[in-house]
């Protein structure tokens, strides 16, 4: 039986090597359907790990109160009632008042966009990002620290000038030296630099590691805006919890904004896991949506190889009948032909994938997606290209193996 397989191989390169440029243009036509497979669905693939990552990052076991909610705001018409800012006094009242066992509740907002930044006997282009936070801010948003330390409680209330800076800002203020307990000047104050971030690279297009943290009175006071709004960010250690630690915040917060009960919630909350499996299910659709596509594709293909077979067993009949009167069976014949399609096939599979796994990286490196390698695309492709073939030789060599030995050899 391998003995017998082995010598089909052997036809079916012969063969392969005999018509060169037809072999190598069905091996292309099997490719693009096998390239855009693969490569539609790597780059998913990366989206996915992308926005697990993100999404990690912004802590696992957390949820978060803010003026709207994701869903509120892609949906909100412009007819609705705007939702008020969350004012400081509000934002410290929940802190206060907000007791469920077992959270941390930091209290944030955003200062400035594109800011100079003076430190160490040079000035950075305006292109960083101030927050202003507490201590439990950096731990509920999942961001570590790689030198350095977070802020304490005394810091924060005592409103001293520390901050906690992005991994690119030390980098191109501080190059080969150390940034911590260095100085930096930001609007004329001074602050000294106690922690530098672990690198967070970019999130939805953001660069997350131009970043500078600083308390956020001392926030309020340098950059003191109208109608600054806060955000509060809660997480808990008790697995399991989310749902009713965020059900009490929603309740305590009304309290504090004083709604009745027949009225309408005028906040967002969002919580870890919601918007990870939202995110999620947008992917599975693109996943679905990639499949479709390269099944399409490779249905033409399928039907040009085909086609192509046809072709083959159309020229080789009198090759096929010389086989025949020398003992050959149908059997053999249909297996020389099935396995030249199988050849192909799977050449057009390795060549389709190569193909698909450079274009996904490519773009995958351009959009910031962290790339890793899809097996089960790569996987799916070999299989796909297998039964593709199986389908598109089955026919070809059965009729290759009907073929009368004696019309065979009469053919020219």
């Amino acid at each position: 039986m391998w003995k017998i397989a082995f010598e089909n191989i052997k036809i079916a390169l012969t063969s392969i090597r005999s018509q060169v440029l037809r072999t190598c243009i069905t091996i292309f036509i099997i490719a693009i359907g096998i390239w855009a497979l693969v490569g539609i669905l790597s780059v998913v693939s990366a989206l996915r790990n992308t926005i697990i990552e993100d999404f990690t990052s912004l802590g696992a076991n957390t949820f978060t109160i803010q003026r709207y909610d994701t869903a509120t705001k892609i949906a909100k018409e412009k007819t609705d009632k705007p939702n008020p800012i969350i004012t400081y006094a509000e934002a410290s009242a929940f802190k206060e008042a907000y007791k469920y066992p077992l959270t941390y509740t930091s209290l944030s907002f955003h200062a400035a966009s594109q800011i100079e930044v003076k430190g160490n006997n040079m000035k950075t282009d305006p292109e960083v990002s101030v927050y202003g936070c507490d201590e439990n801010y950096l731990s509920n948003s999942g961001l570590k620290l790689t030198q350095g330390r977070n802020f304490n409680f005394t810091e924060i209330a005592n409103n001293q000038h520390v901050c906690v800076i992005g991994a690119d800002f030390a980098k191109k203020m501080f190059k080969d030296i150390s940034p911590i307990h260095q100085v930096i000047s930001i609007r004329g104050y001074k602050f000294k630099v106690i922690g530098l971030l672990k690198e967070q690279g970019s999130t939805f297009g953001n660069n997350e590691d131009q970043r500078i943290f600083i308390p956020v009175q001392v926030a309020r006071t340098i950059f003191n805006a109208a109608n600054i709004n806060y955000t509060l960010k809660i997480s808990t250690e008790q697995e399991g919890q989310l749902s009713n630690a965020s059900d009490q915040a929603i309740q305590t917060f009304r309290s504090i904004r004083n709604l009745t009960p027949s009225q309408k919630t005028n906040f967002g909350i969002e919580r870890s896991d919601d918007m990870i499996r939202s995110m999620m299910t947008q992917v599975e659709m693109l996943n679905l949506a990639a499949w479709l596509i390269g099944l399409i594709t490779i249905l033409s293909s399928s039907i040009a190889l085909m086609n192509i077979m046809l072709v083959s067993v159309t020229e080789r009949t009198r090759e096929i009948g010389v086989r025949k009167s020398l003992g050959a069976k149908k059997r053999t014949i249909a297996q020389q032909f099935f396995t030249e399609t199988v050849i192909i096939g799977q050449l057009g599979g390795l060549l389709g994938t190569l193909l698909g796994l450079s274009t996904a990286y490519g773009l995958s490196s351009l959009m910031d997606f962290s790339f890793s390698i899809p097996w089960n695309a790569i996987i799916a492709a070999f299989i796909t290209t297998f039964i593709v073939a199986v389908i598109s030789g089955l026919y070809p060599a059965i009729k290759a193996s009907k073929l009368d030995p004696v019309e065979a050899l009469r053919y020219e």
